[in-house]
């Protein structure tokens, strides 16, 4: 079992920029990939950024050269700066643990991009 723990979410205009942090509940080493998923109203769930234990990273096109996933093992977190936000950028974020064949989440977090 993990426990993943999203913090960082909020409100701000377009333009602007947010951190977002998930902290696991215990060593994020043993687990391969870890990411950032959103999930808007009225759309499914989809993944924004993805990072392997061994720092490849994965990023869907809209999200390219605006966010950053980073993790840190000896901290257990991964984490997702995101800059230049836009309002289809709005939405809630989850972060994600896949140590398989089990799939772990975290309760979201909201953010909001005013225009």
């Amino acid at each position: 079992q993990v426990q993943l723990e999203e913090s960082g979410g909020g409100l701000v205009q377009a333009g602007g920029s947010l951190r977002l942090s998930c902290a696991a509940s215990r060593s994020v080493i043993i687990i391969h990939t870890m990411g950032w998923y959103r999930q808007a109203p009225g759309k499914q769930r989809e993944l924004v950024a993805a990072i392997t234990r061994g720092g490849v990273t994965n990023y869907t096109d809209p999200v390219k050269g605006r966010f950053t996933i980073s993790r840190d093992n000896a901290k257990n977190t991964v984490s997702l700066q995101m800059n230049s936000l836009k309002p289809e950028d709005t939405a809630v974020y989850y972060c994600n643990a896949k140590l398989q064949p089990l799939d772990f989440w975290g309760q979201g977090t909201q953010v909001t991009v005013s225009s």
